[in-house]
């Protein structure tokens, strides 16, 4: 399969590759909404445009700085693939950050921005307002990954035993459970355990978390301060701990977007092994031939993402302690 990062460089210590589709099925494929933005450790950035891809280059882009981020573009006039669109493009102006804090700033400005941009003087309807998912994670040189996510894209662990998600899909499941009103069980049952096309908070669009029939301008991190204790560890702007021995996936719901998610993704630890590369087209290829029962057919975007071990080669510690005692001297 051909990927769109084919002809990027993430440097040594990162493996990634990127996709995105309309659709598994060839009877079917609407509009494609998502939206991918990569930028590589030389600068070297695509995206979609049209539903096409498109290179660019990021000028004055430190060496070794890595962007990748997921987009998932939603209704507001008809407007979603263009919200997606302005979004990825808007992350080429973000110069580098190296804490969660300045990347939310730069974030929650492009937001405001984008929101004006796309302001109906005749509307005062919120809720037919675009937006898109954002779930991006910015890859320092040297430092911990820092994540960033607005909406129900999610980042995804996945090692040998379980797939696990580090993201909280901003959904009215998760509103309820900020109040109080829903437990773990109902929580994980409504939220992985089910589909429910419904959206609490996306980039552009706003949030609804403190009422679900008012949309709030701004963006809500969610964080320790609001989220029930069983998703406190979960903060939607976080540095990330990350693994060799573990593959990343950042990507858009359409690949759990059916009846029964879990049964589905129970098999990303077998199906998600080896290169990026080769992870990735055995998701797309397995989606395609064995897809989950009761799938509704959405457009489908990933970035598989493996990190490289340490390398503790060639840094010999000229000040070490010798092996042999030091004779006192008191």
């Amino acid at each position: 399969m051909t990927h769109i990062t084919d002809h990027l460089n993430f440097g040594p210590s990162l493996d990634v590759a990127a996709r995105s589709a309309a659709s598994i099925s060839k009877l079917q494929e609407p509009e494609n909404q998502d939206n991918l933005l990569i930028i590589d450790a030389d600068g070297a950035a695509v995206l979609l445009r049209d539903q096409q891809p498109h290179t660019t280059t990021v000028p004055a882009w430190p060496q070794g700085h890595v962007r990748l981020a997921v987009l998932d573009g939603m209704g507001g006039h008809g407007h979603g693939r263009e919200a997606a669109e302005a979004v990825a493009s808007g992350l080429l102006r973000i110069p580098a950050c190296v804490t969660p804090e300045e990347l939310g700033a730069y974030l929650d400005q492009l937001h405001y921005e984008l929101q004006t941009h796309f302001s109906r003087p005749d509307d005062h309807d919120t809720f037919r307002r675009p937006g898109t998912t954002l779930t991006l994670l910015e890859i320092p040189p040297g430092g911990a990954p820092l994540l960033f996510h607005a909406g129900d894209s999610r980042l995804y662990e996945i090692t040998p035993h379980a797939a696990t998600p580090l993201t909280v899909d901003h959904v009215p499941a998760t509103a309820f459970a900020m109040h109080g009103l829903l437990g773990e069980d109902e929580w994980r049952q409504q939220v992985h355990g089910e589909h429910r096309a419904q959206i609490s908070q996306a980039y552009i669009l706003g949030n609804a978390f403190a009422n679900p029939q008012t949309l709030d301008d701004g963006l809500l991190p969610l964080d320790a301060s609001n989220l029930p204790p069983f998703l406190r560890q979960l903060a939607d702007r976080r540095a990330v701990e990350v693994s060799a021995d573990a593959t990343y996936l950042l990507a858009t719901d359409g690949f759990w977007s059916c009846a029964r998610p879990q049964p589905w993704i129970a098999r990303w630890p077998q199906l998600l092994a080896g290169s990026a590369a080769t992870a990735l087209d055995a998701l797309f290829r397995d989606y395609a031939h064995n897809p989950p029962p009761q799938l509704h057919i959405d457009n489908l975007s990933a970035i598989v993402i493996r990190f490289a071990p340490p390398d503790n080669t060639g840094n010999i510690d000229e000040t070490a302690l010798p092996t042999a005692p030091i004779a006192s001297h008191f």
